[in-house]
């Protein structure tokens, strides 16, 4: 008997197995027939939501992207907790703590699935920048720091640290270290905050 499922129960379906088997296989290694298979639909079932693999990709990281977005930004709006508090919890909330997001992460950290890194890069960025813009104004407006350019300095902060402290950098050791504490002199810096304030908002972020 054939099941027919409503358009965005089936699309969630397919993102689903795609989500498994890329973190299993890889992006590459796996193939539109593979994904297929494993759901038992029609090609045409498939293309109906998505035009490629590609696509399917770009729907997955959405997803995935967006769920922590929604999660940044619950942490940001509490305002019972003081900004430089929310600015450590709200970093530490975009990492991926489940099983299965442990292993999309290790695939798209491999030199091989280079695109799937990028557009999940590109995308977290885009939606963590106006969230760090948005606490920094709240700490100007509390006296916590200073910059005439708060967007650009998140960008700037963003931007770097998601280039230096990336898996794929491979920094470790005293060489890590090192970066991490430049990085915070600098930030201290670009924000006009005492030498030290930041240390023990940061660190954190870096485990």
């Amino acid at each position: 008997m054939r099941i027919v499922k409503e358009a965005e129960e089936r699309k969630n379906e397919i993102l689903d197995v795609a989500e498994k088997m890329f973190g299993e296989k890889g992006y590459d290694a796996t193939s539109t027939n593979d994904i297929l298979k494993k759901i038992g639909i029609a090609r045409g079932t498939l293309y109906y939501h998505f035009k490629s693999k590609e696509d399917i990709l770009d729907a997955m990281i959405e997803r995935m992207t967006d769920s922590l977005m929604a999660k940044a930004r619950e942490i940001a709006e509490q305002k019972d907790v003081s900004v430089l508090q929310r600015l450590t919890l709200m970093m530490v909330a975009l990492n991926v703590n489940n099983d299965l997001g442990y292993e999309i992460m290790e695939q798209v950290h491999k030199p091989q699935n280079a695109l799937m890194h990028q557009k999940m890069q590109e995308r977290l960025l885009a939606g963590v920048t106006p969230i760090v813009t948005d606490l920094i104004k709240e700490g100007i407006d509390q006296g916590i720091c200073q910059t005439d350019y708060p967007a650009e300095v998140a960008e700037m902060t963003l931007l770097y640290s998601n280039t230096v402290f990336d898996d794929l950098a491979g920094y470790s050791g005293d060489a890590r270290q090192r970066k991490v504490a430049a990085f915070i002199y600098n930030l201290e810096r670009l924000l006009r905050m005492e030498r030290g304030s930041l240390r023990e908002v940061i660190l954190p972020i870096f485990g």
